[in-house]
């Protein structure tokens, strides 16, 4: 039986050639495309194992318009096989539920679903540029009801009828074993995609592209395009920044630069106040009747992730919003928290202390790590129970992966990477009603330049919010909860995928929310494998600071530093008193993450460097320069006007 090795790939508009519609939604049509760059390193996955099983079939897919079947022609002239495109307009304004109940119909239809005699692999990328969300490949496991893997750096066949999967975890990795069919999505970790050959050019001239419409594939309308999707993008806002002009550092000597940088701390200078403005128009609201859409559902639900033993921090900083939107709901809506894990009962009334009414726990050895299947089935047995009306994860890997899987168990929207929740209120012009109260799901995309609210109009509404945005609620020493065990019913079949092996880093990780300093490095700092930035990290440590070292995305995509380390949109987010960015080029995307910090110091050889127009300090020059001086005035006792901590 040969192996068929399917790819799914999205082309996406180039985000500076994005402009805004009169309506307040983005205009793609005039912006050139190109296939997402996850996407990219997904094909290359498959062309890798391929190496391994010559006799494979390979297969590459997407849904769009006409236009996609460019890059379709540019997969087959890299080495794939056969082609097909999902293309109807009424799939048009598909959210990423829709998307992937499309794609998987789409698949079902060629004979790929989890009955099928003969082995496949689906292999995708991460997430698309346009969208950020990484939804899809869950969304597409669900719907065919295969297992899954996400944020994948590399992957290989052992041979037996399975694959092995490094997958990248918070921290570190884990080495998972899935049995075919199953989904895995690719991080730009692994191997850089090929250029097209000239025979496969040839080949993706001559070759037909099969398109299918919805009635082709025999996928109604009730659950696809703009009316179909359970959320929608309500508005899209421009987001300027408000930080004040740079102070750059004067002097024709390393010396001479670092002695003007910290001439220039002491007079205080720049100083984070409001670092973003909204702009937006009123919003016109008519004497419609209301309308609630909950048809009863109540309450909040949120997920604690359990990581060696502890509750993560991004899940204690959910209870923040939680609790915010629990009081604006009103009507005593209490706050309820599930927790999963081995030994986890003891665990229960910290979330308790910390903002939670109520906390479900789950005991079972089996589940002392998280594996999507089976906590997603749990969460479905819970959510199905206890009926809330929205149910809130971090946006770690884990996160990232569940929330999407549960809300195609429920038929919910899921709002991905989240930075802001309120309750307010939706006007329906068409149907003449004001949908109230509902979840709005504030998120930045298109590169940190648009702020995008989104509304789902089913429940649970299912957001996952960014790591660091929020603030870890205040502990209440002896608060009162209820506490109660659930038991649900496991299938056998959520336990086949089997961890092979977990490695974490060490510890000091958890320090990048705390650290008062953290030093960060680009990929102009790779070429000594970031040991300046990890020195000057910890001549302030043995100074008495707490400082840490971190990253930017492409030092992660090039595997010198773990994903754990990485600072921004997909990373994490941070607010440190100082925040010294060393080589790093400035990409909104990279701002995300730091633009909080009170103090923001950039080094950079390229006076042009869009990380200066985010700092409030700047040297111009080359870092291996630069650091050794610092770390020799940080050893004199210079100590970016941070105290030290007490021993």
């Amino acid at each position: 039986m040969a192996l068929t090795i399917i790819s799914l790939i999205k082309q996406v508009p180039l985000p500076s050639e994005m402009r805004m519609g009169e309506d307040g939604l983005m205009d793609r049509t005039k912006a050139k495309s190109i296939i997402n760059i996850d996407c990219q390193f997904g094909l290359e996955a498959g062309l890798q194992l391929r190496k391994l099983h010559p006799d494979a079939r390979l297969i590459v897919c997407s849904m769009g318009p006409k236009s996609f079947e460019a890059s379709l022609k540019t997969a087959i002239s890299m080495g794939y096989d056969e082609a097909y495109l999902l293309s109807d307009r009424k799939l048009g304004g598909s959210d990423t539920y829709a998307t992937g109940l499309a794609i998987s119909t789409m698949l079902k239809h060629l004979g790929f679903t989890k009955e099928s005699k003969d082995p496949f692999i689906i292999l995708a990328g991460r997430q698309t540029s346009d969208g950020d969300t990484a939804h899809v490949p869950s969304q597409v496991a669900e719907n065919i009801g295969i297992p899954q893997a996400t944020f994948v750096e590399s992957v290989k066949a052992d041979g037996t009828g399975n694959v092995i999967a490094r997958r990248i975890i918070e921290g570190g990795y884990q080495m998972l074993k899935l049995p075919l069919p199953c989904v895995i999505s690719l991080t730009p970790t692994g191997i850089p995609p090929r250029k097209p050959s000239l025979s496969g050019a040839i080949k993706a001239r001559n070759l037909k592209i099969t398109t299918f419409g919805i009635d082709d594939i025999g996928l109604g309308t009730e659950k696809i395009g703009i009316n179909g999707s359970p959320t929608i993008v309500a508005k899209v806002i421009n987001i300027v920044s408000e930080r004040p002009p740079i102070t750059m550092s004067e002097g024709n000597s390393e010396a001479s630069l670092v002695d003007s940088l910290i001439a220039n701390l002491k007079k205080g200078g720049n100083v984070l106040e409001k670092r973003e403005k909204v702009v937006k128009k009123e919003i016109e609201h008519p004497d419609f009747p209301d309308k609630d859409f909950r048809n009863g559902a109540r309450g909040i639900i949120t997920w604690a992730e359990v990581t060696n033993g502890k509750i993560s921090r991004p899940s204690l900083e959910l209870l923040t919003p939680a609790r915010y939107l629990a009081n604006q709901l009103g009507n005593d809506t209490r706050v309820l928290t599930l927790i999963i894990g081995k030994h986890v009962e003891p665990l229960a009334q910290t979330l308790i202390e910390h903002g939670s009414d109520e906390v479900i726990f789950v005991e079972n050895n089996r589940l002392e790590e998280y594996l999507v299947l089976p906590f997603s089935s749990i969460f479905k047995q819970v959510i199905t129970e206890r009926r809330p009306e929205i149910a809130l994860f971090a946006a770690t890997t884990a996160g990232r992966e569940l929330a999407p899987r549960i809300g195609m168990k429920t038929d919910s929207g899921v709002t991905a990477d989240c930075t802001g929740l309120e309750i307010g209120e939706y006007v329906d012009k068409k149907e003449k009603v004001i949908y109230k109260p509902i979840l709005e799901s504030r998120r930045p995309t298109y590169g940190e330049s648009k702020l995008a609210t989104i509304l789902g109009f089913v429940c649970p509404q299912i957001s996952t919010a960014r790591a660091g945005t929020f603030e870890v609620p205040e502990r209440i020493e002896g608060k009162q909860g209820i506490i109660s065990e659930f038991k649900p019913v496991l299938d056998e079949n959520d336990f086949v995928v089997e961890i092979l092996n977990t490695v974490r880093g060490e510890g000091g990780l958890q320090n990048l929310f705390d650290a008062d300093i953290i030093i960060s490095g680009g990929r102009g700092t790779t070429t000594d494998n970031l040991n300046l930035i990890k020195a000057l990290a910890e001549a302030l440590k043995n100074q008495g600071v707490n400082a840490e070292w971190a990253c930017s995305r492409p030092v992660v995509d090039e595997g010198v530093a773990e994903y754990a380390r990485q600072i921004g949109q997909t990373g994490k987010t941070i607010r440190p008193k100082v925040y010294i960015a060393v080589g790093i080029s400035g990409a909104i995307q990279h701002v995300a993450g730091m633009k909080e910090s009170e103090k923001i110091i950039a080094i950079d050889h390229n006076p042009k460097a869009h990380i200066f127009h985010n700092a409030d300090f700047g040297i111009v020059g080359e870092y291996t320069d630069i650091l050794p001086e610092l770390i020799e005035r940080v050893k004199g006792g210079f100590k970016f006007g941070i105290e030290a901590r007490e021993k």
